[in-house]
């Protein structure tokens, strides 16, 4: 390696020295965010934001797909307004942000910028809906929202981040059930299926359910450094905000009913997802279906002649089946590859004037650095294949390493003895009392994770108190 070379990948703290100051440098070194002038804000930057409109676009296809419109809704909520529902305040009110001035003039009634929209659609719900013929209501909303954290860092925990909320209403609590559940299945294949991130799906405990919510459903992944991370939830609402807002209908019947709500909602953290799952020492991994840029063309002595134009006809020849870009500059090539490396685009072509001679371009992979010397004939052909066996061979690499970081503990000694020697998901059945689920978070610093939909019996006791139990949990810290 060059010194060139070698000084641009120091920018990178190695994730073995300090995962936390590894992720820093990768999103800032690849170009994804820059830090906002208020504390906790971040400035998505095209390249990282080009990231999230391909995460976005999937979504919005899988959402419209399954009937959902997408709506907008005023970024300001009134106290009286947010306070309707008791239980989704309480939960709320330390992540608020208040306007309490509107120019020079106080206001009346304090506002809240937008934490979650529950309340907003409820209200609106209450004047649209009056006959079970309107319903079932299926909306979705993209946004962006403010939640004051105190502890902050880009795209995992920000003051203000984006994502889509979306907010349904029915006739029947099975209606309600079976919507919530069917989300919750387009998140998973979502991660799964685009940004190769492997899930747990399951349902959150009472305690760590949505406020306001009867029950909440989540996916949950594994991060490199053996944290978990919360990828995406669907709520079960039940008939709280209904009775709150008196969101009623007419039935079949005659008979005015409340109706069953839900919610469901990603977030831009995705991006922090996609880092921490995949990423190495070298920056950036992208899957190849949401990369911006699938194929980045790097020609090699381009002073020479025929080169470049040469390079530009195997962009436009690739560009046929990948989402392809070139860089023509007048940059080294050990520069341009360690630039694209850092960004995890994932194929690399170089092509040089011994490889027009010989008809031939050198591909180089992202996820292995494996270089394939491939006919120009055959080109388009290898680039497809490539690019799929990397979206799988990606998925695959993250689910052993799950798989290789999850653990059965059986009693309160072995589950704290785990999260010192091996951080990862840690299977343990619990009693069901969240007195033992705060003990667990006090005195290790894990939550639970999820109670997973396929259950199992690891034991007859709890892993805290060593009461009789009955539920499968998996536990692990988590960001």
């Amino acid at each position: 390696m060059g010194k060139k070379n070698k000084q641009f990948v120091e920018k990178v703290t190695a994730m073995e020295d300090d995962f936390a100051k590894w992720y820093t440098d990768v999103v800032k070194q690849a170009d994804l965010v820059d830090y906002g002038s208020v504390r906790g804000t971040m400035i998505i930057r095209p390249y990282g934001y080009a990231i999230w409109e391909n995460i976005r676009d999937v979504l919005d296809r899988k959402i419209k797909e399954t009937g959902h419109q997408n709506m907008y809704f005023p970024l300001f909520i009134p106290e009286s307004l947010l306070q309707k529902e008791k239980d989704h305040i309480e939960g709320f009110a330390p992540e608020v942000a208040w306007v309490t001035h509107g120019g020079d003039e106080e206001l009346q009634e304090r506002l809240v910028v937008r934490p979650t929209s529950e309340v907003l659609f409820a209200e609106h719900y209450s004047k649209i809906i009056h006959s079970y013929r309107d319903l079932p209501k299926l909306y979705n909303q993209w946004s962006n929202v403010v939640r004051w954290e105190k502890t902050t860092r880009p795209f995992l925990r920000s003051l203000e981040f984006l994502w889509q909320e979306g907010h349904t209403c029915h006739a029947t609590d099975e209606d309600a059930a079976e919507e919530t559940n069917k989300m919750l299945e387009v998140y998973a294949s979502v991660c799964e299926d685009y940004l190769a991130i492997p899930v747990l799906k399951g349902r959150k405990t009472e305690k760590e359910k949505f406020a306001g919510a009867k029950y909440t459903l989540t996916i949950e992944s594994l991060m490199h450094d053996g944290k978990a991370l919360q990828s995406g939830t669907s709520h079960h609402l039940g008939t709280g905000f209904a009775e709150s807002f008196d969101i009623r209908f007419l039935d079949e019947e005659g008979k005015q009913q409340p109706v069953h709500q839900t919610s469901w909602g990603i977030t831009t953290r995705l991006i922090g997802a996609l880092i921490m799952v995949h990423g190495d020492n070298r920056g950036l991994v992208i899957p190849p279906k949401i990369a911006p840029t699938q194929v980045m063309v790097v020609p090699i002595a381009q002073h020479k002649e025929g080169v470049l134009d040469k390079a530009y006809e195997l962009k436009e020849k690739v560009a046929k089946v990948a989402r392809a870009d070139i860089d023509a500059s007048d940059k080294m090539p050990g520069w341009k590859f360690n630039e694209y490396e850092m960004k995890g685009i994932p194929l690399r072509l170089e092509v040089g004037p011994k490889d027009i001679e010989k008809e031939q371009v050198v591909l180089v992979r992202r996820d292995t650095g494996e270089k394939v010397f491939v006919a120009m004939s055959e080109l388009e052909a290898t680039v497809e294949k490539l690019l799929a066996e990397m979206q799988h061979n990606l998925l695959e690499r993250a689910r052993t390493h799950r798989d290789e970081k999850t653990s059965v503990a059986h009693d309160f000694h072995q589950f704290k003895e785990l999260l010192e020697s091996k951080l990862g998901f840690i299977k343990a059945m619990w009693c069901g009392d969240q007195a033992c689920e705060d003990k667990i978070k006090e005195e290790t610093g894990a939550t639970s994770r999820c109670i997973p939909f396929e259950q199992e019996q690891l034991a007859d006791t709890c892993v805290c108190c060593g009461e009789k139990a009955e539920t499968f949990v998996y536990w692990a810290k988590a960001y």
